[in-house]
């Protein structure tokens, strides 16, 4: 998995690709954080979970980063090292255990690194944006592209 920070206009964005979807969001929340601060210490914070439900894919990726920047608000820190796990309504194609059957939402169950905002330099990224998202399989895996008010 792999993401690049892209200049636009006053905001930031960011690119993604990755072989998996759980793998796309992990990396399009490691470039929200690359986004946040130049440098993220290698030790610190504990581990913090957090459950999303939407009814497509989009809206999953939106909420799931938007619930990221709630929790830095809320917590004080800044989210780093992202794992995720991605399983759409009824199941997964991409190995992951199967949703609940009944479920017709998409689900993201992530965990981040709470690294405490006073041991970084970090900047302030307002807000998700739903302007020129991108979230689609490709030939090769997955593809993001995100715009974060800045």
């Amino acid at each position: 998995m792999t993401y690049e920070l892209r200049d636009h206009t006053a905001d930031v964005a960011v690119e993604a690709t990755a072989s998996t979807l759980s793998a796309l969001f992990a990396a399009v929340a490691d470039g929200l954080t690359a986004a946040s601060c130049e440098s993220v210490p290698a030790e610190g914070g504990e581990r913090f979970t957090v459950r999303e439900t939407a009814e497509g894919r989009e809206a999953l990726l939106f909420d799931y980063l938007d619930r990221l920047i709630y929790e830095r608000d809320v917590r004080l820190v800044l989210p780093a090292d992202h794992e995720c796990r991605v399983v759409p309504p009824g199941g997964n194609d991409e190995g992951d255990a199967p949703a609940d059957a009944d479920a017709p939402e998409w689900i993201v169950e992530a965990s981040a690194r709470a690294v405490p905002l006073d041991a970084v330099a970090a900047r302030e990224i307002k807000a998700v944006t739903y302007s020129e998202m991108t979230l689609e399989r490709r030939d090769d895996g997955w593809y993001a592209y995100v715009v974060f008010d800045v």
